[in-house]
Parts: structure tokens; C-alpha cells; sequence
């Protein structure tokens, strides 16, 4: 029988096990599937969640999230109440973020920010858009000056589901969101599936989210060569919850009852192949 020993002498023989390291991230508190989403009761879920916490595994430290208002998360880490922020990006808030040493993860999901319009008006051109629909708080950088010079009128929603509402009752001629975000919150949340389609001949914007800190650089650079080592396993997950699945591909755009239809054409053609 092996020796009995006290968990405050084993806590002394493997600090490391008994005292992880913790971190606090900060995180936004908003339903953003695929990418994440804090349910009523503040809980963190989906690809961002998952990521995080394989990179905790393997670093062997914790994590704790922390789901902050997203138009306050910046602030958080600026003055040093959350470790980490995710997701971020060095392209974001650059006047607050001036002479402050925040440092960035390698890219961890792409995204495009873009307008959204009935089947029936994708690719009519610019000329047809005369009101844009926009979430509060979001910033339609590539029609700044369309709207500052009222040649675009912006037409402003509280949330996903009223900019989504608006543009399909025609009070708005397109939505301007996070493509990803909005096609996942037709295709999978309501009944309107396909309703509203990508416009990629409208001006959109590319980006990269990022894991961000200002206090603990060592980190992000444990973070960065968790992802160099695990590229599979970043993959599979982007795969399971569907992130990036609407942009990078041939089929950006495309409603998905086409993209599903094109697949099992592919598939009855070439047994073999995946679809």
C-alpha cells in the first residue's frame, strides 16, 4: 500500500499542479456564432471557447473568461483588469490603443465584414444601395464617406435580428454585419434561411481575429507555438462549428440550399471523393 500524503505536502512537492497559472480573459459579450457566443447565465461557448481551452490544456495553465460589453472590452485591458482580450485585432481602435504595448497572437479565424441583400439585388451594384442597415456600435469603414455625405443613408438596428428584420421588410436595401455571423444566424437560428445573401460586388472588408494582451507577451508567444504545432487540430475545429465556412471557399456568397445542392452533385459524381 503506497504511503498516504497530505495535499498540503503534495501541493509543496508539485506547485505547478496544486498553483496553475491563471489568466483572466477578456471576452464579448454577445451571441457571435460560429465564432462564440455568452448564453444568459455569462457562460462562454463554441469555437473560441474550445480553442482557448485546448491551448490552456497544453500549456498547462487556467483560464478564466470574463464577458465584458464589447464596446468596454478594450478599455478592460487598457487599464489592466483582464490579462487577454479575444478576439482583437491590430487594425482595431488604433488612436486608443497609441503608445500602448499591446501584442498579438498570430491569426486565429478570418472573417468579412460586408452588406447582405436579397437574393434577387446581389450583384446590381453601388448605385442600388441607398440605405444600409447597421448594428450599433459597428463602423461600415468602405461607406464612410457615402454616409457622410448622405449619399447612403444609415439606417441603425439594436442587434443582429433587427438589422436582419429591417433589410427583409425592405426599410433597408442592405445589412452591413460580419458575413459569417449573419449567414449562420440565417441559415441556422430562425426560419429565414437564404433570405438574405452576401453581396461580394459590394465593397467589403477582409480581417484576422487575435488573441491580445498587454501584460504578458511570454504568453502569446506560447499561444502562437501552440497553433504552429496543432494545425490539424485548428482545422478540425474550424470544420465542426462551421467558422470560416462561408467565406473561404468558391462557394463565398453562395446561399446554401446551392452550396449543399453543388456538394451532393460532386459527391454522386466522384463516390470517392469528400464532400
Amino acid at each position: 500500500m503506497k504511503p498516504y500524503l497530505p495535499y498540503c505536502l503534495l501541493a509543496s512537492l508539485l506547485p505547478g499542479i496544486a498553483h496553475a497559472e491563471t489568466y483572466v480573459v477578456g471576452v464579448e459579450q454577445a451571441d457571435f456564432e460560429p465564432y462564440f457566443s455568452v448564453d444568459a447565465q455569462g457562460r462562454y461557448s463554441g469555437f473560441a471557447r474550445e480553442l482557448l481551452d485546448r491551448f490552456a490544456r497544453d500549456a498547462g495553465i487556467e483560464l478564466r473568461y470574463q464577458p465584458v460589453e464589447p464596446s468596454h472590452l478594450l478599455g478592460e485591458l487598457l487599464d489592466g483588469r483582464i490579462d487577454l482580450k479575444y478576439p482583437d485585432s491590430p487594425y482595431w481602435a488604433k488612436e486608443l490603443k497609441a503608445g500602448k504595448p499591446v501584442v498579438y497572437s498570430t491569426s486565429t479565424a478570418d472573417f468579412i465584414d460586408g452588406v447582405l441583400v436579397a437574393p434577387l439585388q446581389r450583384g446590381k451594384g453601388i448605385q442600388h444601395l441607398k440605405r444600409l442597415a447597421v448594428v450599433g456600435g459597428w463602423t461600415p469603414e468602405q461607406y464612410r464617406e457615402a454616409i457622410d455625405s448622405q449619399h447612403l443613408t444609415r439606417v441603425d438596428s439594436r442587434d443582429l435580428r433587427d438589422m436582419i428584420r429591417t433589410t427583409l421588410k425592405k426599410q433597408a436595401d442592405g445589412g452591413y454585419y460580419n458575413v459569417e455571423v449573419a449567414i449562420h444566424a440565417l441559415n441556422y437560428s430562425n426560419s429565414s434561411s437564404n433570405a438574405l445573401v452576401f453581396d461580394s460586388s459590394l465593397p467589403y472588408s477582409r480581417g484576422t481575429y487575435h488573441l491580445s494582451t498587454l501584460k504578458h507577451p511570454q504568453l502569446i508567444e506560447r499561444f502562437d507555438r501552440f497553433l504552429k504545432e496543432h494545425p490539424e487540430e485548428l482545422a478540425a475545429l474550424k470544420s465542426r462549428y462551421r467558422v470560416e465556412e462561408n467565406i473561404n471557399s468558391e462557394f463565398v456568397g453562395m446561399e446554401q440550399w446551392k452550396v449543399d445542392f453543388i456538394k451532393r452533385q460532386r459527391a454522386k459524381e466522384q463516390p470517392n471523393a469528400q464532400p
